[in-house]
Parts: structure tokens; C-alpha cells; sequence
């Protein structure tokens, strides 16, 4: 949990809170992407949290992915932009968000893959027909979305 987040939840407790994340598909060579199995809900996600107060969203995907999994992103691309009902989610220990969910696709990176124990069960690239379950569902929409826009890609 980010230190913002840790602050206001002192106030909020367990209430929602609007959290604003930069997320990251990491992409490799053969078209598989980085997931990590996640240690509060044990599903599988890309890497991604909540953007800290000064930091610029790509500072933020940045660290996050580098924080979670090792990787340096070398260069980042937009790829959406997510928010609404279907973003509210609630956390294992209850804490309640409304995600803007700012996700970006890397595929020029480097580093070596080391989870983070605190936060990552396991880390590996799958294809995209062969995702892992379960999915976490704050990032089961944007991972839908994805996969429609590369099968678009792949038509063209």
C-alpha cells in the first residue's frame, strides 16, 4: 500500500477511497505478458499500485513495475484509461477503492525477474491464451480489453 494511501486510510479506515493507479502489461519478444500472482488475494494481476503525491504516472508505473518484479522499463505506451462502477473493488482486509487504473504496455525493458515477497507470490510471462486463474478483478476488464486490441492487431 502506498504511504498516501497508509495515511488516509488513518482517517477513512476501511470507507472507499477514489485511488488513482499506473499500471503496466509487460510484453516480451514472443507476445507473452508479465503476471504476478499477488500475496493479499492470491490472483493473478499485472504489475501496477497507486501513484504517490508528486510523482507523475509514468514515475509511478515505473517503480511499481520495478518494485513488484524486478523490470526497468525502458519505454512505456498508453494503452487505456479505467475508471467507473466496474473499477470498485475491496481489498482482503476490507479496505474499499474506487480505482482510475492509468495502464501502460512495455515492451522495451530490461532487469532480471525478482518478485517482491511482500506483494508477489510468483511472477511469469504467459500467452495470451493461456492466462492463468484467477484473474484479480480489478484487472479483469482491462486484460479483456487487451487481448481484444492484440487479436485486432493480429487481423490487420
Amino acid at each position: 500500500m502506498s504511504n498516501y494511501i497508509q495515511f488516509l486510510r488513518q482517517y477513512v479506515g476501511h470507507q472507499p477511497l477514489l485511488q488513482c493507479a499506473a499500471s503496466v502489461i509487460v510484453e516480451n519478444e514472443a507476445g507473452q505478458i508479465l503476471l504476478q500472482q499477488r500475496t493479499d488475494n492470491h490472483c493473478w494481476c499485472y504489475a501496477g499500485g497507486a501513484i504517490e503525491l508528486k510523482e507523475t504516472v509514468e514515475e509511478a508505473a515505473k517503480r511499481e513495475l520495478y518494485e513488484e518484479t524486478g523490470v526497468i522499463a525502458d519505454e512505456l505506451e498508453l494503452f487505456s484509461v479505467f475508471s467507473g462502477q466496474d473499477f470498485y473493488y475491496q481489498y482482503p482486509n476490507q479496505d474499499e477503492v474506487y480505482n482510475i487504473d492509468i495502464v501502460f504496455i512495455c515492451k522495451k525493458y530490461h532487469g532480471e525477474l525478482k518478485a517482491d515477497p511482500s506483494e508477489v507470490e510468483a511472477l511469469s510471462f504467459f500467452d495470451l491464451d493461456k492466462l492463468p486463474e484467477p484473474i484479480s478483478p480489478p484487472v479483469a476488464i482491462p486484460l479483456q480489453k487487451y487481448i481484444a486490441y492484440k487479436t485486432q492487431l493480429s487481423n490487420l
